[in-house]
């Protein structure tokens, strides 16, 4: 397992899988170790995956200075990887959460940045988290469902306030199909995320939408926004808002997908992301708006 240390001192660890040009991969949670992702849906056939344990995650070390797991004070541990790559640029994955990580690194060293996919990713960092409504209204998307009638109360009860939910119920939501798989995945977030650091690492002092779009604005880097059509966080109008803020990006939605697409239909993931990173044209890919 490869290591290196930080500005800061701290000891971070990546892993490594598959062969070919080296993908850097930004997991979620936030805060979740970069186990859950696996190899991408079979992305690691196209790309070597860097997958990044995020400080206090996984096998990194934590730090000693809990303030550090905010998001924009981890911009340059993505740096320090690049740098421990000795790559000049480097193509950046970044899903869910790990995406604001992701858009702070690419504002600061855009000259760093060769592509960037985003998946499954809200515009936070930007001022447009994901609301209630936004994944209720997705919820609903999936009626026909067999457990709908038993989970929707309760993610609703839950996103209205009340008290955590059983996530062998709800989870559903967030997968596009609820089979064993995505159960396990599901069941292995608790001890895969540091649980303490969430709400430092989205702390809304790491950012500054109005200076961060400026700065997007002016990124020449091909970016790629992947939205699951039935996740609700983003939903895909929701994740759309994002590539707008990109001068040079494209938008697919992967269909019947939640929020681990990779998960939901790995054939479709893989070669739509993998077309993007290899710079292979896709038909029907939307620019924005």
């Amino acid at each position: 397992m490869p290591t290196f240390t930080a500005p800061d001192g701290t000891e971070l660890a990546y892993h490594v899988r598959g062969e070919g040009a080296p993908l850097v991969v930004l997991p979620g949670g936030p805060l979740r170790a970069s186990a859950y992702l696996g190899d991408l849906g079979g992305l690691a056939a196209r790309r070597r995956l860097i997958l990044l344990d995020l400080r206090g995650t996984g096998d990194s070390a934590v730090p000693a200075d809990p303030a550090t797991y905010r998001c924009d004070r981890q911009v340059d541990d993505v740096e320090a990887l690049r740098v421990r790559l000795g790559h000049e640029r480097i193509d950046v994955l970044a899903h869910s959460a790990g995406a604001s990580l992701a858009l702070l690194y690419a504002a600061r060293y855009p000259h760093r940045v060769s592509r960037l996919a985003l998946i499954t990713a809200t515009p936070w960092a930007l001022g447009r988290p994901a609301t209630a409504e936004d994944r209720l209204t997705a919820a609903r998307l999936r009626t026909a469902e067999p457990w709908f009638a038993t989970a929707y109360p309760a993610f609703e009860a839950w996103l209205g306030g009340g008290a955590d939910p059983d996530w062998a119920v709800v989870g559903a939501f967030f997968y596009g199909r609820w089979d064993d798989a995505a159960r396990a995945h599901d069941a292995a977030a608790d001890e895969q995320t540091n649980s303490e650091a969430e709400d430092a690492f989205l702390a809304p002092e790491a950012f500054d939408p109005p200076a961060l779009r400026a700065a997007l604005a002016d990124l020449t880097a091909p970016v790629l926004v992947l939205a699951g059509e039935v996740d609700g966080g983003p939903r895909p109008e929701l994740a759309r808002l994002l590539a707008d803020a990109f001068p040079n990006a494209e938008f697919a939605v992967q269909p019947g997908a939640g929020h681990y697409p990779w998960l939901d239909d790995p054939e479709w993931f893989a070669a739509r992301t993998g077309a993007f990173l290899d710079g292979t044209p896709v038909a029907g890919s939307l620019p924005p708006a």
